[in-house]
């Protein structure tokens, strides 16, 4: 064997394998790695598993739990009955948690930014998240009537104290250094926040909103079981059928709102990864 030869072997055997293609089933963030079974294959076991179990439950109590079969011909016979009310519980929870989440991150920026706010807000907030919403919700009704502002109110409330804390945690996470950059720069406190402080914040009010937006959708059933005067959404949906012992509609609504949880949260998860590619939590 020449040198040249040599070389080349021994160039090619340092060389690191290529990395398989994204869109081989190999790669780990492929987007087709849901064909594999290792991927699927789980999740529909515990399902079938769940499925029997709960067919097993339903023949043994069925006073207590309606089978499957009953459960979605309901959904089916009564699809516009629960799309209606599934509108009308999501735009509540929308609408009360973007109330919360303004009310919040004003607040986190504030506390964040002057400590005598912070000392003055941090236990008020506390107290609120401690105290049980639901049976303040009479009282918003008197005070603002049988509309919807009680249970957006409500709905709010139940978000604000996540977000809060997330956001305020995440603009006071920057690190000293290059706080101390940006100052010898002579960058103004609205520069620091917009260019450092708020990045910086994203990963955390992104978590925050990962818990929050499945948490308004409670928030919105809490706030129709218990506001006086509510007459549509998946919350009254259930009170009503309950008082009437209807188990398949108040479990197809059950499901109904877990839908919504679960898409809720799948596009917050896209928005996050389009939004924070650049951070370490998106990396899988």
């Amino acid at each position: 064997m020449t040198v040249a030869e040599e070389r080349t072997t021994t160039a090619s055997e340092a060389e690191p394998p290529a990395e398989p293609s994204r869109f081989s089933l190999s790669h780990p963030q492929s987007r087709m790695a849901w064909i594999r079974p290792a991927v699927w294959l789980p999740l529909v076991v515990m399902l079938a598993v769940l499925a029997v179990l709960w067919q097993y439950g339903a023949r043994k109590l069925p006073y207590l739990l309606p089978s499957l079969l009953d459960i979605g011909t309901s959904l089916t016979e009564n699809l516009g009955y629960y799309v209606d009310n599934a509108l009308v519980t999501l735009g509540e929870a929308t609408a009360g948690l973007a109330m919360g989440f303004a009310a919040a991150f004003v607040l986190a920026v504030l506390t964040s930014e002057l400590p005598l706010v912070r000392r003055a807000v941090m236990p008020i907030a506390v107290v609120l998240n401690v105290t049980p919403l639901v049976a303040i919700a009479p009282a918003l009704v008197v005070a603002f009537g049988f509309g919807p502002l009680p249970k957006l109110i409500i709905t709010g409330l139940i978000c604000f104290f996540p977000i809060l804390i997330n956001t305020a945690a995440g603009l006071r996470s920057v690190p000293q250094q290059v706080l101390q950059v940006y100052r010898t720069m002579d960058a103004s406190r609205v520069e620091l926040l917009w260019h450092l402080r708020i990045p910086n914040a994203l990963p955390f009010l992104f978590a925050a909103l990962r818990i929050v937006f499945p948490l308004s959708i409670i928030g919105a059933v809490v706030a129709e079981m218990s506001a006086s005067g509510s007459t549509r959404g998946l919350g009254t949906a259930i009170s009503v059928a309950s008082s009437m012992n209807q188990l398949p509609v108040v479990y197809a609504s059950i499901f109904v709102l877990a839908v919504m949880g679960v898409l809720l949260l799948l596009a917050v998860t896209l928005v996050e990864r389009r939004a924070l590619h650049w951070h370490d939590s998106t990396q899988d």
